[in-house]
């Protein structure tokens, strides 16, 4: 029996990027891409790239997966401007650490990754490297979705770069089929 057997569990897949800058057009496509996919999106539950991945797969119709978003908090409450109005399930951690200490073991970053079945890179800053590194050390699927290696900071030659959708959709089904086979 594949790994998604039960048809109420569908595979999810964690989209990291920038939380300031939204790079709607790779966002937007790959958000409704992904809604047609029928998978669950996790994210941050931020801003930039958070809100813009997951206002689009939020509209699209028919859909069958939730956004989920893993949003810091401290004491009990979200960060302020956390979870995004797109985010269906809002995870609230107690985990405030992000950007260049994304790879502390106070960051959300973790759970994000760990969350994931396989995880896509947006341009970003260093909480996105961190989340990059830690989806190496975890061992978990990724691709960046980028034009180039500097859209990301120190970005790994292990982590294969994707220009356009239809290469990281192939990359993308290629994971899930190689997962739902385990």
């Amino acid at each position: 029996m594949s790994r998604w057997g039960d048809p109420r569990r569908l595979p999810i897949v964690g989209v990291m990027g920038s939380g300031n800058d939204p790079h709607e057009e790779k966002a937007t496509i790959l958000g409704r891409w992904l809604a047609q996919r029928g998978v669950h999106l996790l994210t941050g539950g931020g801003g930039g790239v958070m809100t813009s991945v997951s206002k689009a797969f939020n509209e699209t119709p028919d859909r069958r997966g939730r956004v989920i978003g893993v949003v810091p908090g401290e004491d009990g409450e979200p960060k302020s401007g956390y979870p995004n109005s797109w985010v269906e399930i809002p995870i609230i951690t107690h985990l405030s650490r992000s950007g260049t200490l994304g790879r502390d073991v106070g960051s959300r970053n973790h759970i994000n990754i760990l969350s994931s079945d396989l995880v896509v890179a947006l341009p970003g800053n260093s909480g996105t490297s961190s989340e990059v590194a830690l989806a190496l050390s975890y061992g978990r699927p990724i691709v960046a979705f980028v034009d180039g290696r500097d859209q990301i900071p120190d970005l790994s030659h292990e982590v294969p770069i994707r220009a356009t959708l239809e290469a990281v959709s192939a990359f993308v089904d290629a994971q899930l089929e190689g997962l739902a086979a385990r």
